[in-house]
């Protein structure tokens, strides 16, 4: 069975809003341990780079992207921020041929394609929303169809975002443990 990221990431953006707008008013600069910075400052990360989508599919750099997103994105309001962002990271991954596109990621490395960048964002987005739902005291339980599509789709990255100093060192779980609990793993997390 083939899985349909575009639409996996549809969904854990769907997800992931019910997070944020869960977030309390107090609660924006509760620190996040798994991400060592605040709430705040981890949606601002995933919303700056739901941003990135269209453009990075559209052939601009990493780079060019990366500085027209840099700084706070979510200003006043960072639901409404959150919803454009995440409207316009879907309608990008939605378009016909996306996923097929080259992007332009970082100089030193090689291009990747609009697939690729798809399940990337699918499990950024599913595991910051995770992160967020943890320290603030929300539901954590995953969807497990999400779970196991994201951890289907980053396993054969695993290795080489630990080299990269992306990720920390995995946590050991029985060969029985639910998906959740296995993705979150793969990033260092209890789950």
């Amino acid at each position: 069975m083939e899985l349909d990221f575009p639409e996996l990431h549809a969904r854990a953006l769907d997800a992931t809003r019910r997070i944020v707008a869960g977030v309390g008013d107090d609660q924006w600069t509760t620190r996040v341990e798994t991400s060592n910075t605040d709430v705040r400052t981890l949606v601002n990360h995933f919303v700056s780079e739901n941003y990135w989508v269209e453009p990075l599919l559209s052939g601009e750099s990493f780079e060019q992207v990366g500085k027209r997103y840099s700084g706070d994105v979510l200003g006043e309001d960072p639901i409404a921020s959150y919803n454009r962002s995440a409207a316009s990271a879907a309608a990008a991954f939605r378009t016909p041929g996306a996923l097929e596109k080259p992007c332009h990621m970082r100089a030193s490395e090689p291009r990747i394609l609009g697939s690729a960048l798809c399940v990337n964002r699918f499990v950024d987005v599913l595991v910051h929303g995770w992160e967020v739902a943890n320290a603030t005291g929300q539901d954590t339980r995953l969807d497990p169809e999400l779970a196991e599509a994201a951890r289907v789709g980053i396993e054969p990255d695993i290795v080489k975002l630990r080299l990269k100093g992306i990720i920390g060192d995995a946590l050991d779980v029985p060969a029985d443990a639910s998906s959740q609990t296995t993705l979150l793993a793969f990033f260092g997390f209890k789950g």
